[in-house]
């Protein structure tokens, strides 16, 4: 019988499961997802830094896990919580179970409690720290005093790496926390990348001559990365930029708007996006905490919402030649419904490319 677990959510409320991870404890912010795939996509997306992640899905680990799937170097969460593992995956590509990569990140992992209630507690509550201990937990102030910083520095790349292979656009690519299928997107279309990390400067961007700026997803409050958001400042109008996730976020400060934190956020690989200037529905994977106050940005216009809250899910900067999503449209694993914005970013880029005068 594994190690019993306990998880002492902020409001008091406590669930007893059992130990299939790394043996230690862990305190974090309480999230759930709701992808019925994709565990190993979300395990390795440097956006959950400091989360500790709910799978709504029931059964987690059944195909093993497979490194040529991963969406980073290494896992990011704080803890992992399902309502059953699979020890016996079956799928062809799988190196290992779950479990014992999950020991292997040094990652608590809890099984056998109610994610439907747990799930159904965020959901009407709002989001909320919890703790992953051994022993029932009494030391509140620790739960409430949690708070997820230096998110982007510490999941940022260390150093610029060498342009990619290609014969298209020159990217730069700003890693926030970046997932590996921005990158693959790009190339794919015949880009030639150069990753550089969230604190390069506006003037050594410039200085790469890049065709177009790629602003990336990452994790935590938008708010805290005033350097960052000053480097982009700097850097609307002077190439077209393309930006995911925390990227469209960042870019919204940076042309004077506001964000602020969800009740719960959108996670998951199901969420229905609505196109405002032609009503088309896609269906998109998401995961984010914060969200752009659309009417706050002086310069951007709205273009697409999210059609079962409303919030905003991307804004167009005409004047700044910036376009920006809220969702993933590299969406591994997910729908592609969205896949075409890659294509977009290439075409503007190629314009530019063709016309020497542009962005100069």
């Amino acid at each position: 019988m594994d190690k019993k677990i306990y998880v002492t959510l902020q409001n008091g409320k406590v669930f007893e499961g059992y130990s299939f991870g790394a043996d230690r404890e862990a305190v974090g912010e309480l999230v759930f997802t709701t992808g019925m795939t994709g565990y190993l996509e979300t395990l390795t997306d440097p956006s959950y830094y400091g989360q500790i992640v709910t799978q709504t899905f029931p059964l987690i680990g059944n195909y093993g896990v497979i490194p040529p799937d991963f969406e980073s170097k290494k896992c990011w969460i704080s803890a992992y919580i399902v309502r059953e593992k699979c020890d016996a995956p079956s799928n062809f590509r799988s190196e290992k179970p779950l479990a014992q990569y999950l020991k292997e990140q040094g990652i608590p992992a809890v099984y056998g409690i109610d994610t439907r209630e747990l799930t159904r507690i965020v959901r009407e509550a709002g989001v909320m720290n919890a703790a992953v201990t051994f022993k029932p937990f009494t030391d509140f102030s620790a739960l409430s005093s949690y708070r997820i910083g230096g998110a982007v520095e510490a999941t940022t790349c260390a150093a610029p790496s060498r342009e990619s292979a290609g014969k298209g656009p020159r990217v730069v690519l700003y890693d926030f926390g970046a997932k590996y299928n921005i990158e693959r997107e790009l190339t794919k279309r015949g880009c030639r990348v150069t990753v550089v990390p969230a604190h390069f400067t506006a003037e050594e961007t410039l200085a790469l001559d890049p065709d177009g700026i790629m602003l990336t997803n990452g994790p935590g409050d938008p708010a805290d990365n005033a350097a960052v958001i000053e480097n982009i400042r700097k850097l609307a109008g002077k190439k077209p930029i393309f930006g995911i996730c925390l990227g469209h976020q960042l870019f919204a400060l940076a042309m004077g708007g506001r964000t602020r934190k969800m009740k719960y956020g959108h996670r998951g690989a199901n969420q229905p996006v609505r196109e405002l200037q032609s009503g088309r529905i896609f269906i998109t994977s998401q995961n984010h905490g914060y969200e752009v106050v659309s009417e706050s940005v002086p310069c951007g216009a709205l273009s697409y919402v999210n059609a079962n809250d409303g919030t905003c899910e991307g804004m167009e900067y005409p004047e700044a030649d910036a376009f920006t999503v809220q969702f993933h449209p590299e969406a591994c694993s997910g729908p592609h419904d969205a896949n075409f914005l890659f294509d977009r970013f290439v075409a503007t880029m190629e314009k530019g490319r063709r016309d020497p005068h542009r962005n100069r």
